[in-house]
């Protein structure tokens, strides 16, 4: 079985595994004592200890591949001058795209209405984080340290100085030369310690979808059924519709050859909903399986997990207009347009921040004049949604990268129309 299949495999028992010990363990049918063991010693010991120990390993890569990746990519485009058309084509392919993204969910929510007529009551508060001034992130984006940036695993710091770093090799003579060929070799290092933790990844995809589902009841999915589905089914849209449709015209590809390389990727980024923790896998997929140069992937990857934020402006715009039909708010045309604007800006002025879907949420809200605390209504069900967002997220990223390297003659297609069976042939 290919390790595709097998995380793919890992991912659906995982799953069975924790809906199959939530029911045995919400309905006692194991007895109290033997159920308390299981919980302690399965669930909370071996699945949470086997997970934690999985995103820690993703989590340990992200910072050294993003700046060896990104130093060999800018110091390959310094002497050509195409690092600031790569960069321009990346962020406006990401802010369109955000655009459109909250547009249609905006639309679909007002056609399908699933807080239309519900009397939801919660005693929850919920008090966002505020979120840091534009002009702050801005300046912040630019590191005074860049070993603490390193230490702190801040991408934006870390973009800037690697591209810097690897801008300044290029024009520093035989010594960049010298530097050069220690960061090629540094990153193949990376990249293989990458393919050692995939062979290891299913047994983590497990754990993690086994301990997240044992947790996870159906009720809360059954109260917003209607917010729930509606936004699924969105998400489902926007990355099997609108990026391939994306896809085929600004690049000219398949996009079901994109889609089939993009399931290891999907696995990872559902199992631990976060972009920042897939990077090494997304990183190592789109440059050796779709074939995007490292001049481009190193760039477009690590900015795309920090800005594109499409599955949040899609959740963003379905839950306003959940929120305000279920406190019987009616929005004017001026009022979603300020909410797609807001989305917009909000991708780039919350970059990097922590819980950055529930502050750009409190953000549209506040714009949108809705009350805030009606976020407490879905906190229920975001973890699972959240897991799906991640997904589109990372799909967005391999796209971008894709249709920018393909705009900039930086695309393998041999390698992107080669099958993934025979890739990894090759890498093995």
């Amino acid at each position: 079985m290919s390790l595709t299949n097998r995380i793919l495999l890992a991912m659906v028992l995982g799953i069975a595994m924790g809906s199959l010990l939530n029911l045995l363990l919400s309905t006692n049918a194991l007895g109290t004592s033997f159920g308390a063991a299981i919980q302690t010693y399965l669930v909370d010991g071996v699945f949470d200890v086997l997970g934690r120990i999985f995103v820690a390993s993703l989590k340990l890569l992200v910072v050294p591949l993003v700046l060896v990746s990104l130093i060999c990519g800018a110091s390959a485009l310094g002497d050509s001058a195409r690092m600031g058309p790569i960069a321009g084509k990346t962020i406006v392919f990401y802010l369109f795209t955000t655009g459109l993204a909250v547009t249609i969910a905006l639309l679909v929510a007002s056609i399908v209405a699933p807080g239309e007529g519900m009397n939801l009551q919660t005693s929850a508060e919920f008090v966002p984080k505020p979120a840091p001034p534009l002009t702050d992130v801005i300046v912040n984006i630019f590191p005074t340290n860049p070993v603490k940036a390193m230490a702190e695993a801040n991408m934006l710091q870390i973009i800037v100085f690697a591209l810097l770093f690897g801008y300044a090799m290029s024009h520093a003579g035989e010594p960049g030369r010298r530097l050069t060929g220690f960061f090629r070799d540094a990153e193949a290092v990376v990249m293989r310690m990458v393919s050692i933790l995939m062979e290891v990844a299913p047994y983590g995809v497990f754990a993690l979808l086994s301990k997240l589902f044992a947790g996870m009841g159906a009720s809360a999915i059954l109260d917003l059924a209607g917010y729930f589905f509606t936004l699924a089914a969105i998400l489902v849209f926007h990355g099997l519709v609108v990026y391939p449709t994306l896809l085929r015209v600004l690049a000219g590809l398949s996009p079901v050859v994109l889609l089939q390389k993009m399931r290891p990727v999907w696995a990872f980024a559902f199992s631990t909903s976060s972009s920042g923790a897939t990077i090494p896998v997304t990183l190592r997929t789109v440059e050796h399986r779709l074939g995007v140069h490292n001049s481009v992937a190193g760039f477009t990857v690590p900015l795309g997990a920090t800005i594109n934020m499409d599955g949040t402006a899609i959740m963003q715009g379905v839950a306003t207009i959940f929120i305000a039909q279920v406190y019987g708010i009616d929005l004017s045309m001026a009022a979603l347009f300020g909410v797609v604007v807001t989305a917009i800006l909000a991708s780039i002025g919350t970059a990097g921040v922590p819980g950055v879907g529930l502050i750009t949420l409190a953000l549209v809200l506040e714009q949108a004049g809705l009350p805030v605390e009606g976020i407490a209504l879905i906190i229920g069900v975001d973890r699972l949604l959240d897991m799906i967002r991640t997904v589109i997220n990372v799909t967005g990223d391999a796209v971008a990268s894709v249709v920018v390297a393909k705009s900039e003659g930086q695309l393998d297609q041999e390698i992107y129309h080669a099958s993934a069976d025979t890739l990894d042939a090759r890498e093995a």
